[in-house]
């Protein structure tokens, strides 16, 4: 184990390695998700801003099977997108936010929530424009596919199979939901006392396999029907802390804003809170990453903006709602400071209305990672066809290896597991964020030709 540890620490400090920035330290890798936020939201003219409504449209008028090709709608489609960012990076992770980064990262995570909105329709739109179909007609896609047609495109035909190569070479780790087995777990043991996290891992596998060996179809319905209720069931218990709280929010909220801007010392002032807000909201929106792209490939889309839209209310809902409240509500509650670590310190707020919300936290987590490892299981196998092909034997060996590697995910600590999925969620956005530049003149054409056209009936 003691080997395993320094590997993974060895990976984080070269993939966070940290460069001055006005005489302070701070994590290239950041700052390379951070500029396409900025520089894609003014050149695609602030659609975070001037398109939700037509986002939540299209979804009234959305084509039904037949009238387009895809494998499902388009509802289905952000559904499974949904779960898979609107998981435990939205419970744990905006713990682990405010434990590395205070109060203020919260803010921060709201803010590029907003920005990475713009980054999510950049890719889909991409993801949609250049997604492939097999002989059965089945739809296959990813940044990978967009690297490898854009490659070729534009005379580098090598060079886009390499990039593309690489993100999906990243992607098979970044499938790999270890936070949710990981929380998910420890909740079920505070309130369970079930000790055993080989014995839950293989449980939770077990059940993400009756999904996963049911292929695409399967994959829309659970996550069409599961979605909702986890995030209804969740925003309840969250809706009860800040009510139970109520005349704690305005100095909650000001310590928030005051330490977006100042910080605190012990984690890294204002800049720590930055970085701290901006990891978890890239863990927690999947803006830039590229992943949820592979599950926008599914849809019965008229136009690739189209789906591009739908994809900008992901961090809308995922990072700016689900996110914001959860954060206030653990910042009321202070139990941010009580020397917890991850979902402990949800479930101690839980814990302040009634004995039993834990026991309702429990519930949620479970649901929350089942879904999210479902999501998962499919985006590695799109990564795992790009590398090894789609045939039936390549699939299920995908699957099989996908299904063991879970239950380990229980037994390692918190800080080794967000160790490797920030490593491999921000590896992941190397190649993809290189494909939205090289793409940025054809997405701006596509979005003002799309956004000046009539909408559909």
């Amino acid at each position: 184990m003691d080997g395993f540890n320094a590997a993974v620490d060895a990976l984080s400090g070269a993939v966070f390695f940290k460069v001055p920035v006005l005489g302070t330290q701070i994590e290239l890798i950041v700052l390379y998700l951070a500029l396409p936020m900025l520089f894609f939201t003014v050149w695609l003219g602030f659609p975070n801003l001037t398109a939700i409504g037509r986002a939540l449209r299209i979804l009234k008028t959305q084509p039904h099977e037949g009238e387009a090709k895809g494998d499902v709608s388009q509802w289905g489609a952000l559904s499974t997108a949904l779960s898979g960012t609107i998981g435990l990076g939205n419970i744990a992770g905006v713990a682990v936010a405010l434990t590395m980064g205070g109060p203020g990262a919260i803010l921060w995570m709201f803010i590029i929530g907003w920005f990475a909105m713009t980054v999510k329709m950049a890719e889909v739109t991409l993801g949609l424009k250049y997604r492939t179909f097999d002989s059965r007609g089945h739809v296959h896609g990813g940044p990978m596919y967009v690297l490898k047609a854009v490659g070729a495109a534009r005379g580098w035909p090598k060079i886009g199979l390499l990039l593309g190569g690489l993100y999906a070479f990243f992607a098979l780790f970044g499938a790999i939901p270890m936070v949710q087995v990981n929380q998910s777990f420890a909740q079920v043991k505070v309130v369970t006392g079930f000790s055993n996290g080989w014995a839950y891992g293989t449980i939770l596998a077990g059940a993400v396999a009756l999904v996963t060996l049911g292929g695409a179809a399967w994959l829309g319905e659970v996550a069409k029907r599961l979605t909702p209720l986890k995030v209804a069931v969740y925003l309840i218990g969250v809706a009860t802390v800040l009510i139970l709280h109520a005349a704690a929010i305005p100095a909650a909220l000001a310590e928030i804003w005051q330490g977006a801007w100042s910080g605190q010392a012990a984690t890294g002032g204002a800049v720590g809170a930055f970085v701290s807000g901006m990891r978890r909201a890239v863990f927690a929106s999947e803006a830039g990453v590229g992943s949820a792209v592979m599950a926008h490939s599914l849809a019965r889309a008229r136009h690739p903006v189209s789906e591009g839209l739908v994809a900008l209310l992901e961090p809308l809902l995922g990072t700016m709602i689900v996110c914001a409240m959860g954060g206030l509500a653990l910042v009321v509650a202070g139990t941010w400071k009580s020397g917890l670590e991850g979902i402990a310190i949800t479930s101690a707020a839980f814990a302040q209305v009634s004995p039993s919300f834990p026991w309702l936290l429990a519930v949620v987590v479970v649901l929350f990672a089942y879904s999210t490892l479902v999501a998962w299981g499919f985006y590695g196998l799109q990564a795992w066809g790009y590398l090894f092909g789609n045939g039936p034997k390549a699939q299920w060996s995908y699957k099989i290896l996908y299904i063991i590697a879970l239950p380990p995910a229980a037994a390692i600590d918190l800080g080794r597991v967000v160790g490797i999925v920030d490593s491999s969620f921000f590896l992941m956005a190397i190649p993809n964020v290189i494909a939205l530049y090289l793409c940025a003149g054809e997405l701006r054409r596509d979005v003002r030709d799309y956004l000046a056209t009539p909408e559909e009936d």
